[in-house]
């Protein structure tokens, strides 16, 4: 009886960590996905980027959401083109010591920002925490890109551009976050 009891422990467990696993993978997959989408915009092109970082860092919360991250990071760093413009712009720790790297970093810290300060919130909560969470992805994306481009056109190539196309993500996570959960609740409430 008792070995039937741990022996089910050990599965049930096992079923968690590989779960966890594959969830880590797959959130990492789709991060690359959404650094690969380009939509035509104006002034430039914008990635699904920004958008994937805010709805895993609402979704999962802090560990699972920098889970993920690190995932996509540790799976850039070790040569995989899974960065926006990767492999024509480089790959490896090339790319992260290239232009772009400090926002990646950003995006690390803001995972963890976001999901953070969005945990428990309604829409406007949320919305708020995805605002507050760009102030790094920004910060540290300027300070890394200064190493590259004069001081004087820093905001006018590395944020304002973005800008616009970033408040508009950031609406349609918040959005999705208050009305998915409610649609799914329904749907279950029928089957």
């Amino acid at each position: 009886m008792m070995n039937n009891f741990a022996t089910g422990q050990v599965q049930a467990r096992f079923a968690l960590n590989m779960r966890i696993v594959m969830t880590i993978i797959g959130g990492a997959a789709l991060m690359t996905l959404a650094a690969k989408v380009q939509v035509p915009f104006w002034p430039v092109p914008i990635t699904l980027h920004t958008m994937a970082v805010m709805a895993f860092a609402v979704a999962f919360g802090p560990r699972m959401a920098v889970s993920i991250f690190l995932a996509y990071l540790a799976a850039g760093a070790s040569g995989l083109p899974v960065f926006s413009g990767s492999p024509e712009r480089g790959i490896g720790l090339a790319y992260l010591a290239g232009p772009t790297g400090g926002y990646l970093f950003g995006y690390l810290v803001a995972t963890w920002m976001v999901a953070v300060l969005a945990k428990g919130r309604g829409t406007f909560g949320r919305f708020c925490a995805m605002i507050a969470g760009m102030v790094p992805v920004y910060g540290l994306g300027l300070a890394w890109l200064a190493l590259y481009v004069p001081a004087g056109k820093l905001l006018a190539v590395g944020v304002l551009p973005f800008l616009l196309g970033d408040l508009f993500k950031i609406g349609v996570v918040a959005f999705g976050s208050a009305v998915l959960p409610a649609s799914i609740r329904r749907l279950r409430g029928r089957a």
